[in-house]
């Protein structure tokens, strides 16, 4: 467990599968996401899959949110990226901004990375200022980097953390 300010981070087990499904099928997170059932979370989410790994974002017990890790251990390129999702009712109270900083410390301090990347739609405004306040800064726009839900493709914003930029 991962301990941030004000949120815990927890990797996800069996018994958070049906939370995951919902707050993954909120409107303003699907748009992101796209749509999850439960066996797919169940899949995909719950230990462990192949250098990614998935916690539960937890405010006072309270399953709020994923944030997802993944690593790549090739030594000439190793890093880590961060993915995350809050549920809309958590928005706007730096819960998503605690929990992407405490991943990252957690990154660099215990699992020894030297860089971290996070890849937000470039219309993700919301998610990029939040990015911003841990100290991520722009690499560049990755055109057509993403499929959307709607099937269209969008942008993507790369970006990146060094231990010396994190705030």
């Amino acid at each position: 467990m991962l301990q941030g300010a004000r949120v815990r981070l927890r990797p996800v087990t069996d018994g958070d599968v049906e939370r995951i499904a919902h707050i993954l099928a909120e409107p303003e997170v699907a748009r992101w996401w796209g749509p999850y059932g439960i066996e797919q979370v169940r899949r995909e989410m719950v230990g462990p899959q192949g250098d990614e790994l998935t916690f539960v974002v937890e405010l006072d017990g309270v399953a709020i949110g994923i944030i997802q890790r993944w690593e790549e251990h090739e030594p000439q390129y190793r890093h880590a990226g961060i993915d995350i999702s809050l549920h809309p009712d958590w928005h706007g109270q730096g819960l998503g901004t605690d929990a992407v900083r405490t991943m990252a410390r957690h990154l660099f301090d215990d699992l020894g990375h030297h860089r971290v990347t996070i890849d937000p739609a470039v219309h993700n405004e919301r998610a990029i200022a939040a990015y911003r306040k841990v100290g991520f800064k722009p690499v560049g726009v990755m055109r057509k980097y993403e499929r959307a839900p709607d099937g269209t493709w969008h942008d993507g914003l790369l970006m990146d953390l060094l231990p010396e930029d994190l705030t």
